[in-house]
């Protein structure tokens, strides 16, 4: 198989243990899609090139970009994934292809801090959520660095609908 001469990781990983990421900040709809399936995307918006390439090595991490010249960087050289995709679905596809999908990661992280999910009884978040979901709702999730309540109802089978149609280009 032929290798992408934008890709310049170095190893192919695999569904079951993809490596953690850094998204540039022209990524944020990409960083947040990944989150939904599960992987560990760091992303912020304000961070400059300089400093997200130190922390990304530091951390270990794969560095999601579409700037060309942040790829050239010599620290960054050999973990990069430069993304070609203008939407979030080709985006999306492109990073699957390459590293594949986490398997039964869906709604594990944060989607707005990227932090592992923690099941909580459900008398932790009374007051926390809405009244109805509080009595209809059995099992929440939450972040324990944000505080972001996570629960399953009709908008995580639409995410599930979402993810699908994105990985299949539709």
């Amino acid at each position: 198989m032929k290798k992408d001469p934008d890709d310049t990781s170095d190893t192919r990983e695999t569904a079951a243990d993809p490596p953690a990421f850094f998204a540039d900040a022209m990524l944020g709809s990409l960083a947040r899609w990944m989150r939904t399936l599960g992987y560990d995307v760091e992303y912020e918006n304000s961070i400059g090139d300089r400093e997200l390439v130190e922390r990304a090595v530091k951390e270990g991490r794969v560095i999601l970009t579409r700037d060309r010249l942040l790829v050239e960087r010599r620290l960054a050289k050999g973990r990069t994934l430069f993304i070609t995709g203008v939407k979030a679905g080709e985006q999306l596809r492109q990073v699957a292809a390459r590293y594949g999908v986490p398997q039964g990661r869906f709604l594990t992280r944060c989607l707005r801090c990227n932090t592992v999910l923690e099941g909580v009884a459900k008398e932790a978040v009374e007051g926390k959520v809405p009244e109805y979901i509080y009595e209809t709702a059995e099992r929440f999730t939450v972040c324990l660095k944000c505080g972001r309540v996570y629960w399953a109802g009709s908008h995580r089978d639409n995410m599930e609908r979402d993810v699908e149609r994105l990985l299949k280009g539709g």
